[in-house]
């Protein structure tokens, strides 16, 4: 059992690559709600903005490894339901550079004119923001969904097959292109797993190849990768060095059983980057 959650998971390992986080969200008033706060302190994550509510139990997912297949997702969206605008307090923007929401549609009360509302007064402060999203199973999304939020947003981070349900295209380039019109300064990633990730900012498009590793659970790999771009963005790298940064980072966390277990540390990735360069 491990804390878990986009939010989360990208928390600790920004914490494993040595970042200091804040996280914000909501919990029940149950044996789950002290574990993922507790979890989250012991790996040094701030957690005074996590707000807890009697309406639902905390947020849960059963993830069950399928050799050879890919992973099956259990999940009560609990307590997410709940999550709204006014949980957020701003003070928790103080001194952040970067602002990354996690899990966006899998939080229904949270709509796209709250984050939209958020992203805006955000980057008004000069943070940047990263947008990833979760889209559950057997309900219709489109771009308009991402629309009024992607207008805000410096880094939108959908996986294949997001951005296909979001753009009704198979074609990972047509993707790109169509989700990078609503916002041309977006840099919109999308993570493609054993295939590695495809961005596009304007007219600029950068394919990164996938970094091989042995892999026990692909579980996190794309929030960890999320923590190596943020990452990356702290370095102020430029996109082509933060994108392969970011897939060593996401492919090392697939050593492991579970969602962070097995990301490298800033030390590691950087030397197995190098490593790599020097092999080709």
């Amino acid at each position: 059992m491990s804390a878990g959650g986009c939010a989360a998971n990208t928390a600790v390992g920004l914490r494993i690559l040595g970042r200091d986080v804040n996280v914000a969200g909501k919990v029940g008033l149950d044996i789950f709600g002290d574990f993922v706060t507790s979890e989250l302190a012991r790996h040094g994550v701030g957690v005074e903005h996590i707000r807890r509510t009697p309406m639902h139990p905390t947020s849960g997912t059963i993830i069950l490894n399928v050799e050879g297949e890919d992973r099956r997702y259990l999940h009560c969206i609990g307590a997410n339901a709940d999550l709204t605008l006014d949980d957020l307090d701003f003070g928790f923007l103080e001194g952040a550079r970067v602002l990354y929401v996690g899990g966006y549609l899998a939080a229904p009360s949270f709509t796209s004119h709250d984050l939209a509302l958020l992203f805006r007064k955000t980057k008004g402060r000069g943070i940047t923001t990263v947008l990833d999203v979760v889209m559950p199973a057997g309900s219709a999304f489109g771009l308009g969904h991402v629309a009024p939020v992607l207008r805000y947003t410096d880094y939108f981070l959908p996986n294949e097959d997001e951005a296909a349900r979001l753009t009704g295209c198979g074609d990972v380039r047509l993707q790109a292109r169509q989700l990078n019109v609503v916002n041309p300064n977006c840099a919109v990633v999308i993570t493609r797993g054993r295939c590695g990730s495809l961005a596009m900012r304007r007219d600029q498009m950068v394919a990164t190849p996938p970094f091989q590793m042995e892999t026990v659970d692909e579980s996190g790999a794309g929030d960890a990768f999320t923590a190596g771009l943020i990452t990356g963005l702290l370095e102020e790298w430029d996109l082509e060095r933060t994108l392969s940064f970011a897939g060593v980072v996401g492919a090392s966390c697939t050593r492991a059983l579970g969602c962070f277990a097995g990301v490298f540390t800033f030390e590691q990735a950087v030397r197995f980057l190098e490593e790599q360069k020097a092999a080709i």
